[in-house]
């Protein structure tokens, strides 16, 4: 673990002593207090304010979801987690909604009224953690994600409403954020939270949310500084999870996720020691935060490695605070924000800060620029450019086996142009199930090798671990051409290679092309190879030696060469993570030769008129 904050728990209890008790004013960036009637009255945040009451009034219709227990126990009897789960997050949609409608509208007593029973349903719920992470642990003590963020909405709402919530209702919501997250937090009779030393979002939204309710409820000095104390060696575990260029391995829906709640926990921090304990300063700090900005190829389509969505919207309030705060952090465009209803869990965190961080008056582009980037300790190499024909973007990463929420794909790389259907296609996250995060996780397509681009040697695909790692051999950025060379050999233990090169040629051409030029040395005997396309795209095999990729604004030909390689093409469904079925396809093209010890095949991707 990297150690970027240390200061004594007994400081920052004399920081902490002079902070008065929260009010809406310490979430504004100008230091007034949240003006929501002025956002109301303004034309900027009608299109957010008009989401934000659509939902509501549709759930006035709909009556509180009950979690019984034989759902909950769905999890631990077959492995499914979205009936639960669909149930508990339309509770913390019907939150977050009623919190911001009775803000907004405080005269209107129907939201007024429907936040007061969801609060009260909540408060009574068996846990506020999901089944899915229980597995064993004690209800009274465990803190998972949901959870903490569950306790951490409410001491915001708590913060924002003021007095207009009636005084018993605020003092059982303190009662039992105390009772859910702060008393076991502080029990030291049990072990440390297997979060409190890891180094992804876990770490962040546990360690934030629960630093950031200390902060705006807990009134005793020592048991704030002690959990605060906590938090930031927690944080620092976070941290540790990034290298120093700044990317999330786990892709850029959890820097949102993650990062985020970093971030809010920051704020309010620096806030509350007026400045003293400021975690922002830190270099990798601004760095991860320009993560972002780096991550996407086109609009709101990431190069989605790992467990990532194939659209991730930007959380705007996150993203514009950033971009005041830290020195070359963009704006992102306005297009891509996440509307109200697009994060399936309603987190009030999130949504709270879209409204009151975002800047409409900033400067944005209509799109991300262009550009290349090359983010090394991650292996990824992100490219997009803009033109008179279209918006293109490229991705491959390199990496290793065994990265967080890992799947199988050094060497995979991701094609993409304006609202086409992906030509070469990352699957992303599935549905999350028991078994997605157990003993068979890789025999789904969306994790194994089977479901990314990536070559199959001597009927063996790549194998997971640390050891199944890239070598970059080469990297070279220009204006009109990038080239991203891999060596990929010890991801095929025993399969009798010597060498096998991956190179990308990247060609920002009006209509870009993708070369790929994949060289292989056996030691002893040759071998079958069959290469891999994954597709979104129908393919539609033209003459020998061309396939046709058709999207709905581009189209793509994909060249080979015939005398070497037999076309086979398979279409797959799978599970998304919505459970809901989506398709793809997988190309084939199947080596002639199996007897020469050294082989390369050329495969080319052009955008044509």
């Amino acid at each position: 673990m990297r150690i970027i904050y240390e200061w004594k728990q007994e400081t920052l209890a004399q920081w902490l002593a002079d902070q008065p008790e929260a009010e809406d004013n310490i979430y504004s960036l100008t230091g007034n207090r949240i003006n929501w009637k002025g956002m109301n009255d303004s034309s900027l945040y009608a299109g957010m304010i008009k989401e934000i009451r659509e939902e509501g009034e549709r759930l006035l219709e709909r009556s509180i979801p009950v979690l019984t227990e034989e759902i909950y126990n769905l999890f631990e009897t077959n492995g499914n987690r979205l009936i639960y789960e669909g149930l508990y997050f339309e509770r913390r949609r019907r939150l977050t909604s009623f919190a911001f409608l009775h803000c907004l509208f405080p005269d209107e007593d129907r939201y007024r009224q429907a936040l007061i029973e969801i609060i009260e349903a909540i408060l009574v719920e068996k846990t506020w953690c999901l089944p899915a992470h229980m597995r064993g642990q004690q209800i009274n003590r465990h803190i998972d994600l949901f959870a903490s963020e569950t306790g951490f909405a409410l001491a915001e709402m708590i913060t924002i409403t003021g007095q207009s919530l009636p005084t018993a209702l605020r003092e059982a919501m303190v009662e039992q954020v105390e009772r859910r997250l702060f008393t076991p937090y502080l029990d030291d009779q049990f072990p440390p939270y297997h979060w409190e030393s890891a180094d992804h979002n876990w770490a962040a939204v546990c360690a934030g949310s629960i630093g950031s309710a200390a902060l705006l409820l807990e009134r005793d000095p020592v048991r704030k500084s002690a959990i605060i104390h906590r938090a930031i060696g927690t944080m620092n575990h976070y941290l540790s999870g990034f290298g120093d260029d700044g990317a999330c391995a786990e892709g850029p829906g959890y820097w949102n996720y993650g990062f985020g709640y970093f971030v809010y926990f920051a704020d309010l921090l620096k806030r509350a020691t007026d400045g003293n304990a400021d975690l922002f300063v830190s270099e990798l700090v601004q760095t991860i935060a320009r993560f972002q900005q780096k991550a996407y190829l086109v609009q709101n389509r990431p190069a989605n490695f790992s467990d990532s969505s194939s659209h991730v919207s930007v959380n705007i309030g996150l993203s514009d605070y950033l971009a005041t705060q830290i020195e070359g952090v963009e704006f992102a465009p306005l297009s891509i924000r996440a509307g109200f209803t697009d994060d399936h869990c309603s987190r009030f965190a999130h949504a709270l800060r879209n409204l009151i961080w975002f800047s409409p008056d900033a400067p944005r582009d209509a799109d991300w620029a262009g550009g290349s980037w090359y983010l090394a300790d991650a292996q990824w190499f992100i490219s997009r450019n803009s033109g008179k024909t279209g918006s293109f973007g490229f991705a491959a990463k390199g990496g290793h086996n065994n990265e967080p929420h890992n799947h199988i794909d050094v060497g995979h790389f991701i094609l993409l142009a304006d609202d086409d259907p992906a030509f070469a296609v990352d699957l992303g996250s599935g549905e999350y199930t028991a078994q997605y995060f157990g003993e068979g996780r890789y025999e789904f397509d969306c994790t194994g090798a089977q479901g990314h681009s990536l070559p199959i040697i001597k009927g063996r695909y790549q194998e997971v671990g640390a050891k199944s790692a890239a070598e970059v051999i080469q990297l070279e950025q220009g204006d009109t051409e990038d080239r991203f060379t891999l060596e990929l050999a010890a991801c095929y233990p025993d399969s009798g290679l010597d060498s096998y090169n991956r190179q990308f040629v990247w060609n920002k051409t009006d209509l870009p092309e993708l070369e790929i030029i994949d060289s292989f040395r056996f030691e002893q005997q040759g071998g079958a190879i069959t290469e891999v396309i994954v597709s979104k795209c129908a393919p539609v095999v033209l003459i020998d030696g061309q396939i046709q990729l058709k999207g709905n604004r581009h189209t793509v030909l994909l060249s080979f060469e015939p005398l070497h390689l037999d076309v086979s093409i398979v279409e797959r469904v799978y599970s998304n993570h919505s459970g809901q079925e989506e398709s793809y396809y997988r190309i084939y093209l199947i080596s002639k030769d199996e007897v020469s010890l050294e082989k390369t095949f050329k495969l080319t991707f052009k955008f044509q008129e």
